[in-house]
């Protein structure tokens, strides 16, 4: 298979779905497992049957299908399914504990939950306290059924969750023509068209999931399933042939420890959620002869606003180390601006774009990001506007975890920070002050109550304990002044 070339034709009324439509047709693969083959008729054939059962099982014929799904070759035929019987996908992260599944699931006012048996007691568990009803997602089979995917430039090909300052969960509808427009972008950044073949390692609910399975299918690529990401499961796909891949640094450091990280027929490998160091790089090109790297910036409101590309790795094995911290240059298309900048050029970045989901009615994304920019264009990103955390590609919200940690009856205060890490980029450290300083609650304790409320990315991996958090004069809590 080749590399393909990334030239998506998209005019002004093009969607998602007629990007789609046109592999329906198609004998080439669609989707690759260790155990079969899949090509655009059978993708389709299979989404016809997502579709029937979908009818079956009493979804509502419009509005969105939450489901607790991992990237497996059903979840792409219950994606089509339910995008050609006029309803849309709402992946959630089956991680994620009751309490923030509930958040939302409050917001998408859908009376079924579907959900892979693997997390099928979970999901009863959450259906049973939202009042929904449960079922479980089978095995698709093909059906005859046709699929309507003659759809509007601003229907909706799917809802993403993220999060928002505060910690609560914020739906984001990814429409039509931009999901067309994104999948030109993307494509052409990282040379993906017809003939490659993709593999994501991240969660089929993330933006690097399904939001670029979205792209390489559009884009004319066969996806090659990856339910979770181990060094077996990572060899496995690179033994399918595999020559366009997603990984967050955290697994890159894994694949490398392991001596397992090998280029097989691997053409790029594509890597966000956070920089690489100049080592790491330098072991990724002597592990990875003659493949590419990329690494693209953006959010689940709208992605790529940046990237740093093939060239720039590069230049940076060359001398230029100063680069691997930046987030690249602006992505065709896109104007970064760099709001309200201090002395030093740092201010909130906003980006603008046709293929941006959520910007604002000037066309702004303001991406909550502080950054500055560099006289040849690249961007450095200077951690989080609300204090967000970065923990091997997840995302940590202090007030959320504060919030949970603080209903403990030992804790009387509570603050949240990121310290730096190798390997995660952050981890998350708790600084408590105790309800009895006599008698500090024990870690593991805490631990445990963290885990009750929290999905188990969020949970603190330290715990110290201080006399008082140091405040201002208004009182409000200064993070930058405990030590990480």
């Amino acid at each position: 298979m080749g590399t393909g070339s990334g030239d998506v034709i998209v005019g002004e009324t093009t969607t998602w779905s007629e990007l789609f439509a046109r592999r329906m047709t198609s004998p080439e693969p669609a989707v690759v497992t260790s155990g079969a083959t899949w090509s655009g008729i059978e993708l389709g054939a299979r989404a016809a049957g997502a579709a029937d059962w979908l009818d079956q099982i009493g979804v509502p014929a419009t509005g969105p299908v939450p489901a607790l799904v991992t990237t497996r070759a059903d979840s792409f035929a219950l994606t089509i399914g339910a995008l050609g019987s006029g309803r849309h996908l709402a992946p959630l992260g089956p991680r994620l504990t009751e309490r923030e599944l509930l958040a939302c699931l409050a917001g998408l006012a859908a009376p079924v939950l579907v959900a892979e048996a693997d997390v099928a007691d979970h999901a009863r568990a959450v259906g049973r306290a939202a009042g929904m009803r449960v079922e479980i997602v089978p095995a698709f089979v093909a059906s005859s059924r046709p699929l309507d995917l003659d759809h509007g430039v601003d229907d909706i090909a799917a809802i993403i969750h993220t999060s928002g300052t505060s910690g609560l969960p914020k739906p984001v509808a990814y429409r039509q023509h931009r999901m067309a427009l994104r999948t030109r972008v993307n494509a052409g950044l990282i040379m993906l068209g017809p003939g490659s073949l993709y593999a994501s390692a991240s969660p089929f609910h993330h933006i690097a999931g399904l939001g670029l399975l979205f792209v390489a299918l559009g884009a004319g690529a066969a996806l090659v399933p990856l339910p979770r990401f181990t060094v077996d499961a990572f060899t496995e796909i690179v033994e399918l042939g595999v020559t366009h891949a997603v990984l967050v640094p955290t697994m890159v450091e894994v694949l490398l420890d392991e001596g397992r990280l090998v280029p097989g027929r691997l053409r790029l490998l594509h890597y966000g959620a956070s920089p690489i160091s100049p080592a790491t790089l330098r072991r990724m090109l002597d592990a990875l002869p003659g493949v590419a790297l990329a690494q693209i910036y953006g959010q689940t409101e709208g992605s790529p606003i940046a990237c740093l590309t093939a060239a720039d790795h590069e230049l940076a094995a060359s001398g230029r180390d100063d680069l691997l911290g930046s987030a690249g240059r602006a992505a065709p298309g896109v104007e970064v601006v760099i709001a309200d900048p201090d002395a030093r050029g740092v201010g909130e970045v906003w980006a603008r774009a046709d293929h941006l989901f959520q910007p604002d009615a000037d066309g702004w994304l303001r991406t909550g990001d502080l950054g500055r920019l560099d006289s040849d264009g690249y961007l450095f990103l200077n951690g989080r506007k609300g204090d967000m955390i970065i923990r091997g590609g997840e995302n940590v919200y202090p007030a959320e975890v504060e919030g949970v940690i603080g209903a403990h009856p030992g804790v009387a205060e509570v603050a949240v920070v990121g310290a730096p890490d190798a390997r995660l980029g952050q981890r998350v450290l708790a600084y408590v002050v105790a309800a009895d300083r006599a008698a500090p609650p024990d870690p593991e304790a805490l631990r445990v109550h963290a885990r009750q409320g929290l999905a188990g990315f969020k949970v603190p991996a330290e715990w110290v304990f201080i006399d008082a958090l140091p405040r201002n004069a208004a009182g409000k809590v200064l993070r930058r002044e405990l030590p990480t």
